[in-house]
């Protein structure tokens, strides 16, 4: 099967993940997962994800190690050891520099798998403020989908092998050696808040200083990626840092972030700014001059505001049109008899824009209303783009005499743009390209460093089961020779048992009277060959039988009490004489017995009944 392939039974076992465990994996890269899954299938021989769904559904215990092998925990102490020295030597003085001594600091570390990376910040945090004033500031907030991972890194326990990356002294300082293992001190891990946490469901956590997401956006698509940072800047801090992996660029969202530092990829967030174009305000004298010096002003003025490069033109509050430069006369084809006219029997006052409505609406807020790129057609077949302002006018009083409107033709900045947009467009697809493969690459290196630890692994295991194995073989060797022992001992008691049971049977078959001997329950265990001849039923036949319900002509009724009795200790050796009926049909008189059974302990296991008929 072909990993790239839309494949409708690997789409609904997405679906039958999402519905079932909550989990969508929608933003996943596609490819990416579909190997993953099935390399999973291929590890416990499946045939097709049809299978596997229904191997999911028998077996729940399933979904952990599909999770497992889903959510590539990769991570380690200081990965990448240069990017985490520039960290702690430029960026977190740069981070305690702004803050006053006692205010907080807050971290995010999003996908933090295992813990070691939210440990790392803790070392480094707790080495350049104190370990006091980080118990009392630091807070550290580690994040993961990945619950069993979030469950390990709680523990904070780790391997010999998984602190070789942390220097002595660090290691030495911060973890406590137990039952073999290396957990971080309790009280400085107190100072982590480990929780679920989903970068596309779940809103984020605000008021960063710092944010660390090391090799995660990589496993997402361009969409994805694109709103997991935009709530990443909302996250941060106006003057706080985003830390990401190697295999990760951003440089399609330069509006949320500015690199510091790209070959360590940690960037800055960029504080949003509302931008606004401003016209210049055009003043009038008011004193009292002589009348050639107000005509001279007043001739100024109107040349200085026919002057204006942008289109421009004032309506009075009772919405007549009272001024219009040179550049809006020629613009909209205004004439002198206009002036005065109502604004609103102007076609200027609809075309190229609904003017009179955001004159109206300039009226009720008292601030300029601005319509961005208006397109305007010229006599002939062009067009052009123009930004339409509406401003206030107040007096001195703040009360308001009109509104001026002003046209700035922005047709070039336009053209520019669209060719920017295309520009960036080309780029925006090139650079996504090439990070896509550049984290497909990591992906796969990463795939290939957990496969070469899963390969470790169970060459250790393999290793430690040869051990056993080998432990096991002496083992059963000496047991074997012991059972060998003990065969030989067996048979010679075999031997010595036969020769007893032949002689004691030789003895029973020498007594002319009829033995049967019963347990405590009165089952009987012995039955002679003149009982035989007595009572008619062969030896094989009354085994294990109950006396009492023996039909053989003998009044067993009789016998119960007495041998009960005589198993209670009362009566030793007591004699009895019933009528029976033998094997013939005679009518006779049984002289009968009773001695007790001596077990090896010397404790009563049961009687012996001398049975004879009187002759």
């Amino acid at each position: 099967m072909n990993a790239t392939e839309k494949d409708p039974t690997f789409e609904a076992l997405l679906e039958h993940l999402r519905a079932v465990r909550g989990f969508d994996f929608a933003a996943y890269k596609h490819t990416t997962l579909m190997r993953r899954v099935m390399r999973r299938i291929q590890m416990i021989n499946i045939k097709d994800f049809k299978d596997y769904l229904d191997h999911l559904e028998v077996h729940p215990e399933e979904y952990t190690q599909f999770f497992n092998t889903i959510l590539i925990n990769v991570t380690a102490f200081f990965r990448d050891p240069p990017a985490w020295d520039y960290l702690g030597k430029e960026i977190i003085p740069k981070i305690l520099a702004a803050k006053k001594p006692k205010d907080p600091i807050r971290i995010w570390s999003a996908g933090c798998a295992s813990g070691e990376e939210a440990y790392t910040l803790v070392m480094m945090l707790a080495e350049a403020v104190g370990t006091k004033p980080f118990q009392d500031r630091v807070k550290i907030y580690a994040t993961d989908v990945d619950e069993e991972a979030l469950t390990q890194a709680r523990h904070a326990t780790y391997d010999t092998k998984d602190i070789e990356s942390i220097p002595e002294e660090l290691r030495n300082k911060y973890f406590d050696v137990v039952n073999g293992h290396y957990a971080f001190k309790k009280e400085m891990r107190r100072s982590i808040i480990f929780g679920r946490h989903d970068l596309i469901q779940d809103a984020p956590i605000s008021r960063m200083d710092l944010l660390v997401c090391r090799n995660t956006l990589m496993y997402f698509n361009a969409e994805a990626q694109a709103r997991i940072l935009a709530r990443f800047h909302f996250a941060l801090n106006d003057n706080g840092y985003l830390f990401l992996g190697k295999a990760e660029m951003i440089l399609t969202h330069a509006k949320l972030f500015a690199p510091v530092d790209m070959k360590n990829r940690i960037f800055t967030k960029v504080p949003t700014v509302n931008f606004h174009d401003r016209m210049v305000v055009m003043a009038q004298a008011g004193d009292a001059v002589a009348a050639d010096q107000l005509s001279h002003q007043m001739r100024l003025q109107e040349v200085a505001f026919d002057a204006i490069p942008t289109a421009l033109v004032a309506v009075d509050r009772r919405g007549n049109l009272m001024l219009a430069n040179d550049q809006a006369r020629f613009l909209f084809g205004l004439e002198p008899k206009d002036m005065g006219r109502p604004f609103q029997d102007l076609p200027l006052s609809y075309r190229p824009a609904e003017l009179r409505s955001m004159i109206e609406q300039v009226y009720a807020v008292h601030r300029p209303i601005t319509l961005a790129e208006v397109e305007h057609s010229l006599p002939g077949d062009g067009n052009q783009y123009l930004d339409v302002q509406v401003r206030p006018l107040p007096d001195e009083g703040n009360q308001l005499l009109g509104v001026s409107i002003s046209f700035q033709d922005v047709t070039r900045y336009h053209q520019l743009k669209e060719e920017i947009h295309v520009v960036k467009q080309d780029l925006e697809t090139t650079s996504e390209e090439l990070q896509s493969a550049n984290e497909e690459l990591q992906t796969t290196n990463e795939e290939l460093q957990s496969t070469v630890e899963e390969l470790q692994t169970t060459n250790e295991e393999l290793q430690s089961s040869n051990e056993e194995m080998e432990t096991m073989n002496e083992e059963l060797q000496s047991t074997n020779e012991e059972l060998q022992t003990m065969n030989d001992e067996l048979r010679l008691r075999t031997d010595e048992l036969n020769q007893v049971n032949t002689f004691l049977n030789s003895i029973l078959g020498s007594v002319r009277v009829g033995i049967v001997v019963v347990d405590r329950d009165l089952r009987v265990l012995s039955w002679n060959k003149q009982a035989e001849d007595l009572w008619g039923l062969r030896a094989e036949e009354v085994q294990g039988k109950f006396l009492m319900n023996l039909d053989i002509g003998l009044p067993a009724e009789q016998l119960h009490d007495p041998i009960q009795s005589f198993l209670l200790g009362a009566n030793p050796y007591k004699k009895m004489v019933v009528e029976a009926i033998n094997r013939r049909g005679k009518v006779i008189k049984c002289h009968i017995t009773f001695t007790p059974s001596i077990g090896p302990g010397g404790e009563l296991q049961g009687v012996v009944l001398l049975m004879e008929e009187e002759r």
